[in-house]
């Protein structure tokens, strides 16, 4: 039961509250309809002002609605348009928090994952990927991610699949090239593979063909056998980015795979440091507490039972506390923490 005036009190709260988020978004909206590449200056440092003023849930919340209705529809959407949105958030993850970039990037890895389930007509699912890939031009998210949308797209291997691996390896071939050249390596093998066992499913055997042609052009790193591959605009604008971003060299690249951004609601965003999790499925999961078997050699039953009077009541704490108390030095302690 909730009283009357609680619950007044409540509304209140709950009308000023949606007032704010409106104000809120109309500003944000504001701001990236006016965005292109000679104000992003500006309209970086507006948006840095907004973060500092509003809670950074409401602010992440609000950013990533309004670049999903700009930049995900039914028709293919122009390339500068996706790198300028792109470069604003790359800029916002190095200057206010990577939970910017990791935010937006979940959200358009589960709508990705989601629209490609679905089988849609429009050209929502290259505009995701075309986000996707300016995440890992502009250095918000690592390979990792990208080889996983691959293995996952190889693995499927339909004529919209082969669409969308060209349109990657258009994207951000070459880069991946120089990030991970066996991984890439390993895909073509891959590639090649399922492109020999489904031979007879395409009708049109040219897109295979062409895609294969591309893997090699990428693997004998020629850039000339890929039409209309230009790296200059990202090359521009990483330029741009460089001279707008002032944090501490810091590492900021968000090194996640696929498999754990879909799940982050079941296993938690490890990826975002003091990020809030609530439930735990792992603890009921027997299969994994067989395999979290801790090993910490032989301890000394003076030392266990030292742990026990501390109340070390998990095996992980009394995993640390042993190895806190046996180790030679720093060096030591540091080496076994890492086992």
């Amino acid at each position: 039961y909730v009283p009357p005036h609680v619950r007044k009190a409540q509304e209140t709260l709950d009308d000023k509250k949606r007032e704010e988020l409106g104000r809120l978004k109309k500003m944000v909206n504001g701001l990236i309809n006016r965005l292109s590449e000679p104000n992003l200056s500006s309209i970086s440092r507006q948006m840095e002002d907004l973060y500092m003023a509003n809670s950074r849930k409401d602010m992440n919340e609000t950013l990533t609605d309004t670049l999903m209705n700009a930049c995900v529809t039914a028709v293919a959407m122009p390339a500068r348009l996706m790198m300028e949105h792109v470069l604003l958030v790359s800029i916002l993850h190095h200057n206010v928090g990577i939970e910017v970039g990791a935010h937006f990037l979940e959200a358009v890895v589960k709508k990705f994952d989601e629209i490609c389930k679905s089988d849609a007509e429009g050209k929502e699912c290259e505009n995701l990927l075309a986000l996707i890939a300016h995440l890992y031009n502009f250095h918000v998210v690592h390979s990792l991610l990208i080889f996983d949308i691959l293995k996952k797209l190889v693995s499927t291997f339909t004529e919209k699949e082969i669409e969308l691996i060209l349109f990657l390896l258009k994207n951000v071939g070459f880069s991946l090239r120089k990030d991970d050249a066996l991984a890439l390596k390993e895909l073509i093998t891959e590639a090649q593979r399922k492109a020999n066992t489904a031979e007879k499913k395409f009708q049109d055997q040219t897109r295979v063909r062409f895609m294969l042609e591309t893997m090699l052009a990428l693997r004998n790193n020629d850039m000339r056998k890929i039409p209309g591959y230009d790296p200059e605009p990202v090359e521009k604008l990483r330029k741009l980015q460089r001279t707008l971003i002032h944090s501490s060299g810091k590492e900021t690249q968000l090194r996640v795979s696929l498999e754990s951004l879909l799940n982050a609601d079941q296993v938690g965003r490890w990826w975002i440091v003091g990020s809030s999790w609530s439930g735990a499925p792992m603890i009921n999961d027997t299969k994994n507490q067989t395999q979290q078997k801790l090993h910490i050699g032989k301890v000394s039953s003076k030392v266990m039972e030292l742990a026990r009077k501390l109340r070390m009541n998990t095996d992980i704490r009394r995993s640390i506390f042993c190895v806190l108390m046996t180790s030679e030095d720093f060096l030591d302690a540091f080496e076994k923490l890492l086992k």
